[in-house]
C-alpha cells in the first residue's frame, strides 16, 4: 500500500466531492468503515466476556477505545503498507489503544467476522437513508399530484399523441414507481440483509467451539453478538456471507434508479419547446450552453439519468461475485464491493436528491398544454363520437372509415400550423349531421371530457399508498405535507 497523499492534484471519485450527501458519504467513509469494525470487535468481546474469556476490566478497556474517535487512520495506514492487510492493521491499532483487554481482541474470529458484519451495518443505515429519500420525493410528488389532478393534458404514446389525460394522473405513475421500490428495499432489509454471524473461518465455528469448551455453545455465542449488533445471522455461510445478498442490495438500488431515469427523461421530453408543457427549476444565473446564451437545458434531470444508468449496470457485479465465489471464498470480489456498493448507494443518494428537487421545483405551462389539447385532443373524442353515432342506428364499420378519412384530413391541416378542422369536416358528412348538432359534435370532441376516474384515483392512490409511506418513513426536519 502506497502512503496516502490527497488532493484535487490527483484522481479523485466524483463521489469524494462532487455526488452523494454528506451523511451517505461519512456512512461509507474509510473511517465510517473502521468505526463499523471496532463495533463488531466490541461485540464480540462483550459476548466472549460473559463466558469467562474475558474480565470485566478488559471487556472495559476494550469499550473505552471502541467510538470512531479512537480510528486511527495514519497509523493504520502506516501498518497496513508494512503487512498489506487493511483488517489486521485496523486490528493492531485498536489492540496498541486497549492496552489491557487488547490481546483479546478478534479472539477465535476471521476478518470476514468483522468485515461482513460491519458492512451489514453500514447498508441497513444507508438503506433507511434511502428510504427516508424516497419518502421525500413522494412527499413532493404527492403536493403536485394533488395540485394537478384536474389538469387535463395530451397523453403520448409512441411519442403520438394519443388521448387525454390529467398531469396529477401521470404524476402519479411516477410515484407509484417509488412505491413499489419501497416495498422491494423493505423485503431486501427485512428477509435478506443479514449478516454472517461469527463462523470463524470457513464458516463452522471450529475456532470457537474450541474457546468455548463447555462454557456454552458456538450458537450461543454467536446469537449474543449478533444480539448486540442488531444484526440478524444467516444460518449458514463459508468465509462470508452469501454474496447473493450484494446482487439483492445492488438490484434493489438499481430499481431506484430505473424509477429515477423514467422521471428524468419524461421531464427532459416535455421540456423540449416540442412539447414544451414542463420544465425542471432553472436558477436566475443558470448558463445552459457556453455558446448559445439562450439555452434552458435540463440538466438536472439529464444528470439524474446519468448516474442512473450507472447503477443499473452494478448489479451484474453483485451477480458475478456471487457467481464466481469458489467453495467457501475466493478474494476476487473484494476490490469490486469496495467500488460497486458504496458508489450504487452514493449514486442513488444524489439521484433522489435531484428527484425532489424537480418534483418540489417542477414548472408547469398550462398555455403550452392548453396548445396541445387544442391541436391533438380533438381527434381523442372521436371513439366517443363513433360509439354515440351506432347506437343511434349507424354502422360501427362504415363510420369508422369515415372517422379515419377525416382525421387524417384534419391531421394535415393540424401539421401545416392551422386550428383543427375535425368538429367542422365531420358536420359535412350527413352521417353526423343528421343525427347531431354541430354544439353535439364539440361536446364529444372535447378531450376535457374524456379522462375517466384520474381525478379519483390521484386521491385513492395519494390516501392508500404515498400518505403511508411519508408517514413512515420521512425525516422530521425535512418538508412534506402536514398530516
Amino acid at each position: 500500500m502506497k502512503e496516502q497523499r490527497f488532493g484535487f492534484g490527483d484522481f479523485l471519485s466524483p463521489f469524494t466531492w462532487r455526488y452523494g450527501s454528506p451523511e451517505m458519504r461519512a456512512l461509507f467513509s474509510e473511517k465510517g468503515r473502521r468505526a463499523a469494525w471496532r463495533k463488531v470487535w466490541l461485540a464480540l468481546a462483550e459476548a466472549e466476556g460473559e463466558y469467562g474469556l474475558l474480565s470485566r476490566e478488559e471487556v472495559r478497556d476494550i469499550a473505552s477505545h471502541a467510538g470512531s474517535e479512537h480510528v486511527d487512520i495514519e497509523k493504520a495506514h502506516r501498518l497496513e503498507r508494512e503487512i498489506r492487510h487493511d483488517l489486521m492493521a485496523e486490528l493492531k491499532t485498536f489492540a496498541g489503544q486497549a492496552r489491557k483487554g487488547g490481546g483479546k481482541l478478534h479472539l477465535g474470529a476471521t476478518s470476514m467476522d468483522v468485515e461482513d458484519n460491519a458492512d451489514v451495518m453500514v447498508y441497513e443505515e444507508a438503506l433507511g437513508m434511502v428510504l427516508s429519500r424516497l419518502a421525500g420525493c413522494l412527499a413532493a410528488a404527492r403536493a403536485q399530484i394533488l395540485r394537478h389532478k384536474r389538469t387535463v393534458c395530451m397523453a403520448w404514446t409512441h411519442l403520438q399523441p394519443a388521448e387525454p389525460t390529467t398531469l396529477g394522473y401521470r404524476l402519479a405513475s411516477y410515484a407509484q414507481d417509488l412505491v413499489t421500490d419501497v416495498a422491494m428495499i423493505e423485503v431486501v432489509k427485512e428477509r435478506f440483509l443479514k449478516g454472517k454471524g461469527v463462523k470463524g473461518a470457513v464458516g463452522t465455528s471450529a475456532s470457537f467451539k474450541a474457546l468455548m469448551g463447555r462454557k456454552g455453545s458456538p450458537a450461543d455465542l454467536e446469537r449474543k453478538v449478533m444480539e448486540r449488533l442488531g444484526v440478524e445471522a444467516f444460518d449458514v455461510s463459508g468465509q462470508t456471507y452469501p454474496r447473493k445478498v450484494d446482487f439483492f442490495v445492488l438490484s434493489a438500488l438499481a430499481s431506484v434508479g430505473q424509477s429515477c431515469h423514467k422521471f428524468g427523461l419524461d421531464l427532459r421530453v416535455m421540456q423540449s419547446p416540442a412539447f414544451g408543457e414542463l420544465s425542471e427549476p432553472i436558477g436566475e444565473k443558470q448558463v445552459g450552453s457556453s455558446a448559445m446564451p439562450f439555452k434552458r437545458n435540463p440538466v438536472s434531470a439529464e444528470r439524474m439519468c446519468s448516474l442512473a444508468r450507472f447503477v443499473a449496470v452494478l448489479p451484474t457485479v453483485g451477480l458475478m461475485n456471487a457467481s464466481n465465489s469458489i467453495l467457501e471464498r475466493t478474494l476476487d470480489d473484494s476490490a469490486s464491493r469496495r467500488l460497486a456498493l458504496p458508489e450504487a448507494f452514493l449514486a442513488v443518494d444524489e439521484c433522489l436528491t435531484i428527484y425532489e428537487s424537480l418534483m418540489r421545483g417542477l414548472r408547469v405551462y398550462p398555455a403550452m398544454i392548453e396548445r396541445n389539447l387544442e391541436r391533438f385532443g380533438p381527434f381523442a373524442g372521436t371513439e366517443a363520437l363513433m360509439m354515440k353515432l351506432a347506437q343511434g342506428g349507424g354502422d360501427r364499420q362504415v363510420l369508422h372509415e369515415m372517422i379515419r378519412k377525416n382525421s387524417f384530413r384534419a391531421w394535415e391541416e393540424v401539421m401545416e400550423g392551422k386550428a383543427n378542422p375535425l368538429a367542422g369536416l365531420l358536420m359535412k358528412d350527413p352521417a353526423v349531421s343528421s343525427k347531431m348538432t354541430r354544439g353535439e359534435v364539440r361536446s364529444l370532441l372535447d378531450p376535457r371530457g374524456h379522462v375517466g376516474d384520474a381525478v379519483e384515483r390521484c386521491d385513492r392512490f395519494v390516501a392508500q399508498r404515498v400518505d403511508p409511506v411519508v408517514r413512515k418513513y420521512k425525516s422530521k426536519g425535512s418538508k412534506g405535507p402536514e398530516f
